[in-house]
């Protein structure tokens, strides 16, 4: 669900990637952003909103957040890793409200895929949630951003989890995703260089995508820089 609020302020959405919501977002109600927009941190089906009677596919999700953005006539979506593909679609559905898109190191290549696509190397929810959590256990042992994460993934839905990682992964080795934030016309990417895959950096080199460097941020910005995210998004506004 979305954290609603009564403003005569625009709307700008926010949508978590994969195993996450909306909490990550929850630091940047206290930058310039909140000054300008009125922001709806929006949970995902099955990331900590009640997960979907039908598969939960990228395709799922986007009718989700196109509906909530309309809902909120609302034209700007900030969008997570795996999100991004996400909010690419809900941008290119009929009628959609939403036109500019500010990628938080989304999916450009299938190996930025490397948390969902994994999904696929499993034969169902509850064993791709068991592996998934023990690899975030060693991963977060010093790492407190990535412990909350883990946290975090815990409480997602089993089967939203798998079945988003494992469309996520067909979709990612079919085409690039990258694609899909070109296409919107009005997309920018911000990422810290060395979070960013090989091939995701070859990628971005080589096309259009507009992109803005945070080079001491983590994959999770909005949580570790939350003032400097703030600014990278109005900054791009303006």
């Amino acid at each position: 669900m979305a954290t609603r609020s009564i403003s005569d302020k625009p709307s700008m959405m926010f949508v978590a990637g994969f195993g996450d919501n909306s909490s990550m977002f929850a630091k940047l109600a206290s930058t310039p952003l909140a000054d300008s927009f009125d922001l709806v941190f929006f949970d995902l089906p099955g990331f900590g909103a009640p997960a979907l009677s039908r598969p939960t596919t990228l395709e799922s999700l986007a009718e989700v957040v196109a509906g909530e953005a309309a809902a909120r006539q609302c034209a700007v979506i900030v969008a997570h890793s795996v999100a991004s593909i996400v909010a690419a679609k809900a941008v290119a559905a009929p009628g959609s409200t939403l036109t500019t898109i500010f990628s938080l190191e989304g999916n450009l290549t299938a190996e930025d895929a490397y948390f969902s696509g994994t999904a696929a190397d499993f034969d169902g929810p509850e064993p791709f949630r068991g592996a998934f959590l023990s690899r975030l256990d060693d991963m977060a042992l010093d790492d407190p951003i990535l412990a909350r994460y883990r946290r975090e993934v815990e409480k997602a839905d089993p089967s939203a989890l798998w079945d988003l990682g494992c469309d996520a992964r067909a979709y990612s080795s079919a085409r690039h995703p990258g694609q899909d934030l070109l296409a919107t016309q009005e997309a920018s990417y911000i990422y810290n260089p060395k979070n960013c895959p090989t091939s995701s950096k070859a990628w971005l080199a080589e096309s259009s995508l507009p992109s803005i460097e945070l080079p001491d941020a983590s994959h999770w910005m909005p949580i570790d820089q939350p003032q400097q995210t703030a600014k990278a998004i109005l900054s791009a506004l303006s």
